[in-house]
């Protein structure tokens, strides 16, 4: 079983890579871009003896508590039926 957990900033907290980012891509002449918001991706592979109940708990853990900064950072997971 393969997961996907995303961890993005909090919409109140200013994320000044993705405004760094912008600002690049509109200096190459992408002017429609109006702003940019960064993030992190994982992609997590399961052992296979591993149910789905025990997969959302146990990535729900990690997206909380090792993945993610709970004060600036939401996160959710993505569990992808193989």
């Amino acid at each position: 079983m393969k997961a996907r957990v995303y961890v993005s900033i909090k919409p109140t907290i200013l994320d000044p890579q993705g405004q760094t980012i912008c600002r690049a891509l509109n200096g190459l002449g992408h002017k429609e871009i109006a702003s940019v918001r960064q993030g992190k991706y994982f992609e997590i592979s399961l052992s296979d003896h591993t149910s789905r109940e025990q997969a959302i708990k146990i990535l729900d853990e990690i997206g909380r508590d090792v993945l993610s900064n709970a004060v600036i950072e939401d996160y959710r997971v993505e569990i992808l039926d193989t």
